[in-house]
């Protein structure tokens, strides 16, 4: 005869137990699938892009379609190069040092602000604050005509000043910052004055050492967003040899005759920089995003 002790639960039975692990499995089974099937998803363009790319344009546009070219055509690697009308060399070399001055001008410009904002005890500083938020509100159109008759008078068109410096502050990026600097440890800076440190010198020396991550989160968003940039650098740079890589890829399409097989290798080319940015900083773009604060 079995007794049970009051207030004392007897052990669920081993079914049950392997009822829940197996659907913890189940779970985790699904997780991964439905993880797995999203990814490829995301994969198909790329896929598209280097299986066009490797192809004769009878392949591309033929009834018949293949997984892929049974002959690769490894020589349209160097057509982009090769076609005279657009200086697409050029072009890469053009949206290298703009997205990289961009990123770095950014980083610099709006970390300070954001710092100011966030650290220096001014009376004004939240009118201040209001009014880069405000600046979140304008459409681009409508300062757009504006900015480019700046430009223009400046003697700017059809050089790196002209693509870069309208750029170089963001006030979503600003806030960004002043957001993160207002969770950053005061101890650390607190320190740093002990040791006769301004906030110049907390700044360089305590607070950006210790904030790399988020520095590496935000330089690969602008670095993407510069490189992929169109509209600006189409009105700026009027010359083909201050053409960006976008508007090189975009005076493909502009001619009478389409030569698929160039477009899709040009744009594979144009993508491989964003691609071994992302992989190199994707560790320190998660953990920056997180530290932001912003959640999905």
């Amino acid at each position: 005869m079995t007794t049970t002790t009051p207030g004392i639960r007897k052990p669920a039975p081993d079914g049950r137990a392997r009822r829940t692990g197996r659907g913890g499995v189940m779970g985790s089974t699904g997780l991964y699938l439905a993880t797995g099937v999203a990814a490829l998803l995301f994969l198909v363009p790329f896929y598209i892009l280097v299986r066009n790319a490797l192809s004769t344009d009878a392949q591309i546009t033929g009834e018949n379609w293949t997984f892929f070219p049974t002959d690769v055509q490894w020589g349209n690697i160097t057509s982009p190069f090769d076609d005279s009308s657009v200086p697409f060399a050029r072009s890469l070399w053009n949206s290298t040092v703009v997205a990289v001055l961009h990123t770095v001008g950014v980083l610099l410009v709006c970390s300070l602000a954001g710092y100011g904002l966030a650290r220096i005890p001014y009376r004004h500083a939240n009118k201040v604050f209001y009014v880069v938020l405000g600046t979140l509100m304008v459409p681009t159109a409508v300062t757009f005509v504006p900015s480019f008759v700046l430009v223009s008078s400046l003697g700017w068109v059809d050089s790196y000043r002209g693509l870069i410096v309208p750029g170089l502050f963001s006030g979503f990026t600003c806030f960004l910052f002043r957001q993160y600097f207002l969770g950053f440890p005061k101890e650390l800076e607190e320190a740093a004055r002990v040791d006769g440190l301004g906030y110049w010198g907390a700044y360089w020396r305590v607070v950006v050492p210790n904030s790399l991550n988020f520095f590496a989160a935000i330089a690969t968003i602008t670095f993407i967003n510069g490189w992929n940039s169109f509209l600006w650098p189409l009105v700026i740079g009027q010359d083909p040899g201050a053409w960006t890589v976008q508007v090189a890829l975009s005076s493909y399409t502009t001619g009478q005759t389409v030569v698929f097989h160039q477009i899709f290798m040009a744009t594979t080319i144009s993508i491989l920089p964003l691609l071994f940015v992302f992989l190199f900083l994707q560790r320190w773009l998660v953990q920056g995003i997180a530290q932001t604060g912003i959640k999905g």
